[in-house]
C-alpha cells in the first residue's frame, strides 16, 4: 500500500517515465528570448511543478496532486513535470545541504515555498541537460516574484546564480558521523537511515538508499493473453519491452512509451504491477474456485491477480474515490468475476470466505523509489500509529475467514513493527491460526523468510512487499 494510505499505483498507468521536454520544458510554449534577463511568462509546467510541492508540503500525497495539477498538460510535458518533482524530492536533501550554505542564515530561515522553488530552480540546473541555465534561473526568479514578491526573487536569482559558477565544486563537506554523512548524501531523513543502519548493516542501507533513488520501471502484467503474446504485440507496435525481475511474464516498459496510447493498453490486455505486489498474490496461493475477500483493496492489482483463478472476489476500499479508480479500470479490462463496496476493513461486510486478503495501510518505507515525497513525510510516530491500524484490522477482520480458509497479510513497509510484529502478536493471541507457507514454487525461495514473503528493494530490484499467510484451523 502506498505511504500512510494504503494505495499502490499497481494498477492504472504510472507515468514515472523519464522523458523531459524541449529546452523551455514544454511544447508550444513561448521561447526564451535570450540569457541577459529577458523571459517569455511563466511555463504552464513549471507553474504546475511549484503548485504540486506546495500541496505536498501541505501535507496532501504526491500522487493525486500530481494529477490535480499536470493532469491538464499534454503527455510530453507531464512527463517534463514529473522528472522534475519526483528528481527534485529525490535529492532535496542534499539540495538542502548545497543551498544551506549559500543562504545566509541557512535554508531553514525561509518559507518552505522559496525553500521548495529554489529546490526546483537547483534541480533543473544540475540535473536537466535539456533546461538551460538561464531558462533555469529566470522562470524560478519569475515564480518567486510571482508567489512572494521582489524580495524573495532577488534572493533566488542571487542563490541560483551563485549554484550555477560553483557547479563545479557544490559538493557540501561531508559529516564526520557515518550516518549523517550517509543521509546527507544519498538524500534521506536521518533518523530513518539509523534504524536501517542499525537493521541492514552500513553497506546494505547505502545499497538500499541507492535503490530508492532509482526510477521505478512501469512493469505490465498480461491480461486475457499470455506474456509471449503481449510481448509480440508491444514489438510489433514498435515498444521495445525487457524482462522483469522475479516475476517471468510480467514486462518492463521501455522509456520514452505513452503507456495509455498503446492499443493493447486500451484493449484491456494489460495492466501495471511492480514485481513485488504481484509475488504477495502469488505467495498467497489462492486455491482455484475460492471466494475471495480483499477489503484494502483499492486501486486494485492485487484483486486482478487473485481474480484470476477465484471464482469471485469481493474487493472493498474505506475512500470512495480511490475505490472509483479500481471500478474504472475494471471496466477497461472487462472483468467480470470482481465485485466492490465501499467498506471499511475493520467493520467488514462479509463473512466465510475462502480467502482474505488484508494489504494493510502503512508507511510505505518499501516504496519510496516511487513516491518520494513518503521519505520526507513520515515520522516517528507513524510507525506506532500504523501498526495500530494493522493490528486493528487484523483482529477484526479475521473473523471474515472461514475454518479452513486462509489470510493474507501484506504491507509494502520495510519495518518490523508492521510487518513481523503484528502477525506474531495476532498468532499469539489466536491459537486457531497458524503460519503455513505457500506450496513449493509459488515465488522464488530468495524472498522466502521464514515461511513469510520479505522482498527488499536492494537485494531483488523491486519494490519492498511483506506478507504472511495464515490457516485458520478447521477446529479451535
Amino acid at each position: 500500500m502506498t505511504p500512510l494510505e494504503g494505495s499502490e499505483r499497481d494498477f492504472g498507468p504510472d507515468v514515472n517515465v523519464r522523458e523531459p521536454g524541449d529546452s523551455s520544458g514544454e511544447r508550444g510554449r513561448p521561447p526564451y528570448r535570450g540569457p541577459r534577463g529577458k523571459t517569455a511568462s511563466i511555463t504552464e509546467s513549471r507553474i504546475a511543478a511549484a503548485a504540486i510541492l506546495a500541496e505536498v508540503r501541505s501535507g496532501q500525497l504526491l500522487d493525486p496532486a500530481f494529477e490535480r495539477h499536470a493532469g491538464p498538460l499534454d503527455a510530453r510535458d507531464r512527463r517534463w513535470v514529473q522528472e522534475l518533482v519526483w528528481g527534485t524530492l529525490r535529492r532535496r536533501g542534499w539540495f538542502d545541504a548545497v543551498l544551506s550554505s549559500r543562504v545566509r542564515g541557512g535554508l531553514a530561515r525561509l518559507d518552505g515555498d522559496v525553500a521548495d522553488l529554489l529546490r526546483l530552480g537547483a534541480y533543473q540546473l544540475l540535473n536537466m541537460g535539456s533546461v538551460p541555465p538561464y531558462a533555469a534561473i529566470a522562470q524560478t526568479v519569475e515564480l518567486a516574484k510571482q508567489r512572494h514578491g521582489i524580495g524573495a526573487s532577488k534572493l533566488v536569482n542571487a542563490v541560483l546564480r551563485r549554484v550555477d559558477r560553483e557547479r563545479d565544486a557544490l559538493d557540501p563537506v561531508a559529516p564526520s558521523d557515518p550516518v549523517d554523512a550517509l543521509a546527507q548524501r544519498a538524500s534521506h531523513p536521518r533518523w530513518l537511515v539509523a534504524r536501517w543502519v542499525a537493521r541492514f548493516g552500513l553497506d546494505d542501507t547505502a545499497k538500499l538508499l541507492e535503490a530508492n533513488n532509482h526510477e521505478a520501471p512501469i512493469v505490465l502484467r498480461p491480461f486475457g493473453v499470455v506474456r509471449e503474446q503481449l510481448e509480440a504485440m508491444l514489438e510489433g507496435a514498435g515498444v521495445s519491452v525487457m524482462d522483469a525481475p522475479l516475476v517471468h511474464d510480467s514486462l518492463v516498459l521501455g522509456h520514452g512509451v505513452q503507456l495509455t496510447e498503446l492499443g493493447a493498453f486500451k484493449q484491456g490486455l494489460l495492466f501495471v504491477q511492480d514485481p513485488a505486489a504481484t509475488l504477495v498474490t502469488r505467495y498467497a496461493a489462492i486455491a482455484p474456485g475460492s471466494v475471495v475477500a480483499d477489503l484494502c483493496a483499492a486501486p486494485g492489482g492485487k484483486a486482478l491477480e487473485l481474480s484470476r483463478t477465484a471464482r469471485l472476489v469481493i474487493a472493498a476500499d474505506r475512500v470512495p474515490g480511490r475505490l472509483e479508480r479500481l471500478i474504472v479500470g475494471l471496466g477497461r479490462l472487462d472483468v467480470e468475476n470482481i465485485v466492490s463496496y465501499v467498506g471499511d476493513a475493520r467493520e467488514p461486510a462479509v463473512h466465510n470466505v475462502d480467502a482474505l486478503l488484508l494489504d494493510v495501510p502503512c508507511t510505505g518505507t518499501g516504496t519510496f523509489r516511487r513516491h518520494p515525497d513518503a521519505r520526507w513525510r513520515i515520522k516517528t510516530s507513524d510507525l506506532a500509529v500504523m501498526s495500530t491500524v494493522q493490528r486493528d484490522i487484523l483482529r477484526t477482520a479475521s473473523h471474515c475467514v472461514r475454518p479452513g480458509g486462509l489470510l493474507i497479510y501484506s504491507t509494502c513497509s520495510l519495518e518490523p513493527e508492521e510487518n513481523d510484529a503484528p502477525i506474531d502478536a495476532f498468532l499469539a493471541e489466536h491459537s486457531d491460526f497458524v503460519l503455513e507457507p505457500p506450496p513449493a514454487g509459488s515465488v522464488p525461495d530468495t524472498v522466502l523468510d521464514n515461511g513469510r514473503l520479505r522482498v527488499l528493494p536492494h537485494k531483488h530490484g523491486v519494490d519492498g512487499a511483506f506478507a504472511a499467510r495464515l490457516r485458520r484451523l478447521e477446529t479451535a
